[in-house]
Formats: structure tokens, C-alpha cells, sequence
């Protein structure tokens, strides 16, 4: 079968390393171009849940995640395919360095054919930048280079001297003032979440636009060239998928605490049948009529205290879960349902108690990395992202599979109906084991 083709502008952006910029520039540009009426779709590279939410609120579109490890080169094809058919330009933010992790950036860029612009901090220096740049962009054969964003340029003539270095063959798209008011707030995962600044994001986005206007460099300003995007042939066949969650209501734990959630895990939840409800552990004393529970991650450190007071909830969830009904337990919400937990001020507070053993945070030093999960009812793939450490819990099930590591992974438990790990799931790279784990030991 002929595969069908869309074409869309389209811009990866990259860097040599981390913090360098690329979030800020991402929002920036999504909202320059929204702002002219144009449909910006943005895609984030890898495992990320707070950026996704910084830029869904710039581009004023839905945002997802694009890895070729966790969720498989197809998927990754279909999304940029759907869409390429609603928007006027596509971004892709990277992760990391160009080259870093495997599959990295590069390979991401590479297999779909998107060309990428360098983001580069390049403050304290200049004709080096112009060095690195063209190192990065001849790197690799099979990756198209548009050129270089220079961030935190100090003036024209450091610009001139980076761009008098750079070749002819990479262009410098945008020079870009040093300016901290349009730097995004962070805290000790990565940023913010958009909801708690959504008003002083605006701010941030409506500065970042009028930032990149003063550029004496105007590629970044115009529309990058339209890039051919292939359907897989299978986007259309819903009948792939069984409904295995039909009939099936899945109550998920979202507020302040809870609100590390994939909008491609709720969308593979409603394609198995599902209907998705959500509740606040914060805030409700009550929880939904629902056949299972997902308690994903978040900051619940940052809210032991109202958590621990909320009774009713506790009870809630704790009758709930001797039911034996099913409830996924993902980092931040396996911590909630250990007996205790010990927040960034060394304050301990009672948690659910559902999952025997304390939890407590640990500061600067954390976990991360992609695993497979190995569990009874099979594989399926995710992330561990965390700094935090559990003690005295009973013995898994199963551990992740790391990608490049033979260590076991996080440790994965299960009793009656619960599953827990510090693993993120994601949930389109195995369905059916997705299926199983909220459909617990109920009949399908």
C-alpha cells in the first residue's frame, strides 16, 4: 500500500547540552507564530511532563511526546503525521545534547527528516560558538542543520563575531539578547507546572515574542520549509485496538500533588474503551463511582501535610483498595500510598498505608533513566525520574529492565489489586498489559 503524504513546515530544536535554552525559544517561537493566526503543534523529545505543559499553554494546542525507545518509531510516525494535517508549522523540542541518549535527538530528527536549528548559550564566548556549532552540524550525515539560534548574545558585535566564524552552509537564524524576564520559573524537577504561573507565563510568552522581534538575524522569524510527512498506513484501522476497557471508568488522581499524566496515556485509556474521570486527593473527601484508580506522579512532598489531613480521602482509597479493584501507583503516587512520608522540611505525615514502608526525600541527588517494566502480566515501557527514596517495602513482583544497564531497575510491587513502582508508564508502547493492570482481577 502507497503510503499518503502531508507536507508542514517543521523545526526540531537543539542544543549541545542541557540548559541552554531550547524551552524558553520553543514557547517563544510557538507563540511569535500563534500569535499570526498560525496552528503551531509542538512535540517534546523523550520523557518529560512539566516542559509539555509550558508549551500546550504557548502554542495553545495539545502537546505530546515523541521517543523512539518508549513509545516505537510508528507511533512517533503517526503523531507527526495527524499532525501535520491541522498545523501551519511543527516544533520538536530535543532533550539533552544533540547526539545524547539512545536513540538521541539527532536519531529522532534523522528518521523523520526535520531539520534542526542549535540552540546555544554563548555567553563568554564567540568564534567558538561558530566552532561547535559546525562541529555539531557535520557530525552526522544523515542530519540537516538550519542553522544556529545564539542565546544570550551581548550585543551586535558579539554577534557579528560568531556569525563572520559560521559557514556559509550554517547560517545564524537569531541572535538573542541576555534577558533573566523571559527565562520560565523552575524547581527541583525541571520547571514549574504551567497552572501554577499560568499568568505570569503570559507575561513571559508576550516578552519572549517581542525578544525575538529584535533579533538582527530574522531566519528564526520566518516560516521553515515544508517538510513530507507519511501516514503508516495503520493511523486509520481502529478496529487494531480492543475496547478491553469497555464499560470500564477509570478515576485519575489530577491536582496540585498529582499531574505527572501523558495526554497519550489518557488518549490510550479511552481507546481501549475506558471513560476517564479525575479527582483531587487534595481537595475531595469522596471518590468517583470507577472500576479502578490511577495515582500518577507529581509533587505530593510538596503537600504531605494536606494530603496526610484529608481523612475521608484516605479512607476512601484505602476501602478502595481492599476491594481489590485495580490502582497504578506511579512514583509520586506510590509515595502517597506508602505508610509515611518524610517532605523537604524533614517533616513526616501519614500517607495511605495501602504499600507497606516509608518514603522521604533526599534532596539534590535522584534516579533517572528509561526502564521496561517486567511484571507478571507482561512488558511495558517508561521512565523513572525521581529523587526521593523508599525503605522497609515488601518484596517485588518485578523490577525495570534498564536500556543500557544490566542493574535491575525500580523495584515494582503488586498486592491485590495495586500496582506500584517509581516507574512512569507509558501506556500506547504495551496496551494490553495497560489493560490488565487497571482491569486487576476483574473479568475483561
Amino acid at each position: 500500500m502507497t503510503s499518503s503524504v502531508v507536507h508542514c513546515p517543521a523545526l526540531f530544536l537543539t542544543a549541545p547540552a542541557s540548559n541552554q535554552g531550547k524551552t524558553t525559544i520553543t514557547a517563544a517561537l510557538a507563540r511569535y507564530f500563534t500569535n499570526q493566526g498560525k496552528v503551531v503543534r509542538v512535540f517534546k523529545t523523550g520523557p518529560d511532563y512539566l516542559d509539555p505543559q509550558i508549551l500546550a499553554q504557548a502554542s495553545k494546542q495539545p502537546v505530546e511526546q515523541l521517543d523512539i525507545w518508549m513509545a516505537g518509531e510508528e507511533y512517533c510516525q503517526d503523531m507527526l503525521y495527524q499532525a501535520a494535517q491541522v498545523a501551519d508549522l511543527i516544533l520538536v523540542e530535543g532533550a539533552m545534547g544533540m547526539f545524547d541518549g539512545e536513540p538521541s535527538s539527532a536519531d529522532l530528527a534523522a528518521r523523520f527528516g526535520i531539520p534542526m536549528a542549535i540552540v546555544m548559550d554563548v555567553k563568554g564566548m564567540a568564534q567558538t560558538a561558530a566552532a561547535v556549532a559546525t562541529g555539531l552540524a557535520h557530525f552526522r550525515d544523515d542530519v540537516q542543520v538550519a542553522g544556529l539560534i545564539a542565546n544570550r548574545c551581548g550585543s551586535e558585535r558579539h554577534a557579528e563575531l560568531i556569525r563572520d566564524a559560521l559557514p556559509k552552509s550554517l547560517p545564524l537564524l537569531a541572535t538573542l539578547k541576555r534577558d533573566e524576564e523571559i527565562t520560565l520559573p523552575e524547581r527541583h524537577l525541571g520547571l514549574v507546572q504551567a497552572d501554577e504561573v499560568k499568568d505570569e507565563l503570559e507575561v513571559r510568552f508576550e516578552a519572549a515574542v517581542e525578544w525575538l522581534k529584535e533579533t538582527q538575524d530574522t531566519g528564526l522569524l520566518e516560516l521553515p520549509n515544508a517538510v513530507p510527512f507519511y501516514s503508516t498506513n495503520q493511523a486509520d484501522d481502529n478496529q487494531a485496538i480492543e475496547q478491553k476497557l469497555l464499560g470500564k471508568t477509570i478515576a485519575v488522581a489530577r491536582d496540585g500533588a498529582f499531574s505527572f499524566i501523558y495526554d497519550a496515556n489518557l488518549i490510550a485509556l479511552t481507546s481501549l474503551g475506558a471513560k476517564v474521570v479525575f479527582f483531587s486527593p487534595l481537595h475531595d473527601q469522596v471518590l468517583p463511582d470507577a472500576d479502578a484508580l490511577w495515582l500518577p506522579g507529581g509533587y505530593p512532598e510538596l503537600h504531605t501535610k494536606a494530603l496526610s489531613e484529608n481523612l475521608p480521602m484516605r479512607q476512601a482509597i484505602k476501602a478502595f483498595f481492599q476491594s481489590g479493584k485495580g490502582i497504578l501507583a506511579e512514583c509520586g503516587g506510590m509515595l502517597y500510598s506508602l505508610d509515611d512520608l518524610t517532605d523537604l522540611d524533614n517533616q513526616c505525615y501519614p500517607m495511605l498505608g495501602i504499600l507497606e514502608g516509608q518514603g522521604a526525600m533526599r534532596g539534590k541527588r535522584g534516579c533517572q533513566g528509561m526502564q521496561t517494566a517486567v511484571i507478571p502480566q507482561g512488558e511495558i515501557r517508561g521512565h523513572a525520574h525521581h529523587r526521593s527514596r523508599s525503605a522497609n517495602t515488601p518484596e517485588p513482583v518485578g523490577y525495570g529492565r534498564r536500556q543500557r544497564h544490566p542493574a535491575p531497575g525500580e523495584a515494582i510491587y503488586q498486592q491485590k489489586g495495586l500496582t506500584a513502582s517509581y516507574l512512569h508508564l507509558f501506556f500506547p508502547s504495551n496496551l494490553d498489559v495497560t489493560a490488565k493492570i487497571f482491569l486487576a482481577g476483574q473479568q475483561g
